[in-house]
């Protein structure tokens, strides 16, 4: 992915900070964390040869410091005046912890630097920001959050604003925005749950969009118009296809099974209302995901010429995810469930 040095040394700094964050025993500690993954991701993400990248770092890093700053603000306060215990236990100092870490995430409805900021990103880049540095938000935030009414809205916005927002896009890097931010709140249903399954579906969420990325970066692929390139990659079209319906939690695939243990979480402690929201605005999310998969499986274009070469070598790769994402897999683990 990286083949400079310097960005191997950043890559190194950056899985350190989030090791730090996820070690640490103290806010204090997690803080550092988060900021050493901040300033090592940044030189990752800057570009002087191009200046959408640069406004996009710069930006991004502007949204962090904010966020950065305001967390340290309430932590340092609230621990100067009472015991770490009373900290976690009041529910007002609990949202002022949380909103932060929101920001942080890309959750709604913090999240409007989250698509600008993605449009200025190179796809490996975009990988990183949807993946790795949501890793150490998410984890601060499922030892504060509980299911009560802050966490039910913040759930259910960034489930419709992720819906919503891409309906109509037909930004390859806007759509898997929007995306994050719809499974964000997937996630946080896991976490108020009092259960280790939003790890699961973090893996799987990271699985799914690393093989998305993996067939669109060669291609250098941007919008939904030109999937046409894969047109001569009949495997790399099988395995879009079948990614893309995975992430939108189509059964029998394999994304579908968090978001089907979710639901009967859900519906086991009696929280029917929320239930039938998530599983109807799935479908809006779902039809975003098959515009992409009909562009680039059913669409066949005679411009040959943007076509570009792509190592075979690369299929193994390609194809090594979607050996996991399957029909059989999802059964054996409900199986195992009864």
């Amino acid at each position: 992915m990286f083949i400079n040095s310097s960005k191997m040394l950043f890559l190194s700094t950056l899985i350190g900070g989030l090791v730090i964050t996820i070690s640490s025993n103290s806010w204090l500690g997690a803080w550092m964390g988060l900021e050493i993954n901040l300033l090592s991701f940044i030189p990752l993400m800057t570009n002087n040869d191009n200046i959408l990248t640069s406004e996009a770092s710069l930006k991004y890093f502007l949204i962090q410091a904010l966020a950065s700053s305001s967390l340290l603000f309430i932590i340092v306060s609230k621990s100067l005046m009472e015991s770490m215990f009373s900290l976690l236990q009041t529910p007002l100092v609990m949202m002022m912890v949380i909103t932060p870490l929101m920001m942080k995430s890309g959750s709604a409805p913090l999240h409007w630097w989250f698509p600008s900021v993605m449009e200025g990103l190179s796809w490996n880049n975009c990988f990183i920001l949807m993946t790795v540095q949501k890793i150490a938000p998410l984890l601060l935030m499922s030892y504060l959050i509980s299911f009560s009414t802050f966490t039910i809205m913040i759930i259910m916005m960034s489930i419709i604003i992720g819906a919503l927002g891409g309906y109509n896009q037909i930004s390859m890097r806007k759509i898997l925005t929007y995306s994050s931010i719809n499974h964000i709140g997937w996630m946080m249903t896991a976490m108020s749950l009092g259960e280790n399954l939003w790890l699961i579906y973090f893996f799987i969420y990271s699985l799914l969009t690393l093989t998305i990325i993996m067939i669109v970066s060669p291609m250098q692929i941007s919008f939904i118009n030109q999937t046409f390139m894969i047109n001569k990659k009949k495997i790399m079209k099988f395995v879009l296809f079948s990614t893309l319906l995975s992430l939108g939690g189509l059964p029998p695939f394999l994304g579908f099974l968090p978001k089907w243990i979710i639901i009967q979480s859900l519906l086991l402690n009696h929280i029917s209302a929320l239930t039938l929201l998530i599983i109807v605005i799935s479908l809006v999310t779902l039809y975003y995901y098959l515009r992409i998969a009909y562009s680039s499986f059913l669409i066949v274009s005679s411009e040959q010429s943007w076509n570009k070469n792509c190592d075979e070598f690369n299929m193994v790769f390609f194809f090594l995810p979607h050996l996991i994402n399957n029909f059989y897999y999802w059964v054996s683990s409900l199986y195992s469930l009864y």
